[in-house]
Parts: structure tokens; sequence; C-alpha cells
């Protein structure tokens, strides 16, 4: 029984997809459920899974293809058991069986998939087929598993063994849909918003001494790492009720004032930047923060992010120091109207107390839309979050 593979609603206002990957060729038998190809939306990554257990019967659109929701992908023979071609005889099979066996020459193995039994993600597997001279080690993903984010980073030479003198000196390489829309949405913030951006600095002494004090005790008892990412919602949050306009946005002549606090956290995912979001800031704990951020971070690794882990935040924090920036001005993520930018915590003199003393500071930077938030708010709002980082007892307390 012949059945279709269509493509699935790929979420609001996604009507459209490229064909990224086939994972079986036709004849090849399927599971249930298993993936059989990869779409790529300008949102996120989809894997279509096969609607039943059977023989890939036909394939209707190949890679590199677009094609709308609900479109016909490839025919499937439902029932059907095997993994032959139809047009394999059998005799042949059984004539290659009393063949001698010759010699085979050993196979190439790429390196990351050449320890143990790691399965890297198809994404990846299809990038290092395409750039041999690429050589990953360990990956990033579960596992060790490469991602297509760790075949990324190899490509632009962070020393994990491309060879500078391999193919031409230009590669024109089509835009992937994500980044199409990472370039149009950023455009049209600076387009739209009037823009500005208010900077302070943060003395991290306190909050690093609570973290180095408790961190091995909230590892054991939460099994997960405490970082500093959560500190900062927890503060935004404050700052947030404290300052109203900051966590709303514009709609024509109207403004939306959001009474919940669902915080993106802007992170570089395998397809490009991601800005997955942690809902209700307001009413989780700090350990149930840090563990929806570290969910949110393997699923941006791995490109697996849904589009309802992106959809519907009213404020972002990105933290541009993982990667060593000392200073940015974060474009907003719109329709909100603000974003923060954490940075780098580096040692440096300050004047305390009329002495000069080292001290591990942090640049923190408040991109706002200055047609709904004033100077007066944005400027508050940073202080706030100041104040509650460099005494995170008052968090405790709410103040």
């Amino acid at each position: 029984m012949a059945g279709e593979i269509t493509v699935p609603t790929l979420g609001e206002s996604v009507t459209e997809a490229t064909v990224a990957k086939w994972f079986k060729k036709v004849g090849d038998a399927v599971k249930a459920d298993e993936p059989l190809v990869e779409l790529e939306t300008d949102k996120v990554t989809v894997e279509v899974p096969s609607p039943a257990a059977g023989v890939l019967k036909s394939i209707s659109v190949e890679e590199g293809a677009n094609v709308e929701v609900g479109a016909v992908l490839g025919q499937l023979d439902v029932g059907a058991s095997g993994g032959k071609t139809a047009a394999e005889p059998a005799k042949k099979e059984e004539a290659k069986k009393e063949e001698p066996k010759k010699a085979e020459a050993p196979k190439a193995v790429a390196p990351a998939a050449a320890s143990g039994d790691k399965k890297n993600g198809p994404a990846a597997e299809k990038m290092l087929a395409e750039n041999p001279q690429v050589k990953v080690t360990e990956g990033s993903g579960k596992d060790g598993r490469v991602t297509k984010g760790d075949v990324i980073t190899a490509l632009e030479g962070d020393g994990m063994g491309v060879s500078p003198a391999a193919g031409p000196r230009e590669e024109r390489v089509k835009m992937s849909k994500l980044r199409q829309t990472i370039a149009r949405r950023l455009k049209e913030s600076q387009n739209t918003a009037a823009i500005l951006t208010t900077f302070n600095e943060i003395d991290m002494t306190n909050v690093i001494a609570l973290r180095n004090e408790y961190k091995d005790e909230f590892e054991k008892k939460h099994g997960i790492k405490l970082g500093f990412m959560g500190f900062f919602i927890k503060a935004s949050v404050a700052a947030l009720k404290q300052i109203p306009a900051v966590n709303a946005e514009m709609a024509g002549d109207e403004l939306i004032y959001k009474n919940y606090y669902d915080i993106g956290v802007a992170v570089g995912g395998a397809n490009g930047l991601v800005v997955p979001v942690i809902r209700d800031c307001d009413k989780k704990s700090l350990a149930q923060i840090e563990a929806d951020i570290a969910a949110a971070a393997v699923k941006a690794r791995d490109g697996s992010l849904s589009m309802a882990d992106m959809t519907g935040g009213t404020f972002t924090v990105s933290n541009g120091g993982v990667y060593g920036s000392l200073m940015s001005t974060p474009i907003i993520n719109p329709p909100q109207s603000a974003i923060l930018g954490m940075h780098k915590t580096e040692e440096r003199p300050i004047a305390l107390n009329g002495q000069v003393v080292i001290r591990p500071m942090m640049y923190v930077a408040m991109s706002y839309d200055h047609r709904i938030i004033d100077g007066r708010e944005s400027v508050t709002f940073l202080v706030a979050v100041k104040k509650a980082i460099e005494d995170p007892r008052r968090l405790l307390l709410g103040l």
C-alpha cells in the first residue's frame, strides 16, 4: 500500500521550506517515525519522520528544491520489507553470494566518527563528507557527537584541521533560509526602531563569590551547573517589573504592556543566531531557569529548536562575553523594545572608597527603542540590574 510523505505544518507564518537532505534512498527500508528527510525553513530545521514502516518507493523533490506546506515529498510502500530497490533481481543477489569475496580497501573514516559508536547528526555528516579536509576530533553534542555547528566552526578555521590550501580561493554558497531571515530581521530592527544604547559596568565580586561557594552543592542537588545567566535573568525580571515600558511592545498607535516575563536568550546555534525563550521567569526558581537555559543550549547546538521554543519572548538577554567580547551594542529582537548585553568579566583597577583596587568588572549594554522607552527609564532599568548583581541578596529579598 502506497503512502504519501508530505511537508508538515512548519509553524506560524512559515509556508515554505527547502529540502536540505534525504536520509534514505529509494528502495531503503524505513521504520515508523524514522527521519526520512530534513527541511530547512527561515526559522528552524525540521526532520520529517516516516508515517509508517515500509520501503521508500520514490522521491518527488530533490535536495535543494523549495517546497510548500502540504507538498508531496515522496511515496512510501507501507508494510513492504527489504531494503533493495525494485529493479534489483533476487537471482542477481543470489549470484553475488556465490562469488568469492574480494579484499576490500579500508574505508576512510571521519575522525569524529571513528571513536566508539558515536553517531553524529545527519547535517554534520553531510558537511564532513563535503569537506574532507575538516578534522573534528570531539563534538559539542551529547556524548561528544559532532554537530553542524562544530563543522561550521572548523570551517571558519579555529585550528581544528582546515587546510587553507584546499579548494578555490573563493566559494559562493547560497545563504540558508535561517541566515536570510536573521539578516532581514536585524536590518528591519535598525530601520524601524529608534535604537539607542546605554552602558554601565558591574562589579562581579559578590556574585562570583556566591557562585564559587555554592556551585558544587547546587550541581549536586539540581544536576545542573550554576552559571551567571540565571542571575542576570532574575535581575532583569525584577527590573522589568520596576520599569514596565521595557517589557512592552508597539502595535500601531498602541503600546502593549506584558504582565508576563518570557525572556529570550540569544545564543549561537548550529544554523546561526537563535533566541530560545525561557518561559515565566518570574515564577521559576534560579535552578529551574538554569535547567531551561541548559536544555535550550543543547537544542541550539544540535539545531533541534522548534518554532514554539523561539516565539513569544518579551525581553532578551545576550551574552557576548562567552566569545570574549568586552563591549558591544546589541540589536533589538523585534517586536521587543529592549535587549540586555552581557560581556566578558575582566579584572580592572577601580576607585573604591578612596582606594584603587582590582575587581572583576563586566560592561553591560542595554539597547532600547526610544519610541517606547525614555532615557531615564533605560538608565534606571540598567542601574537596577547592576544593583541586583552586585548584591545578589537583593534578589532574594525582592529589592
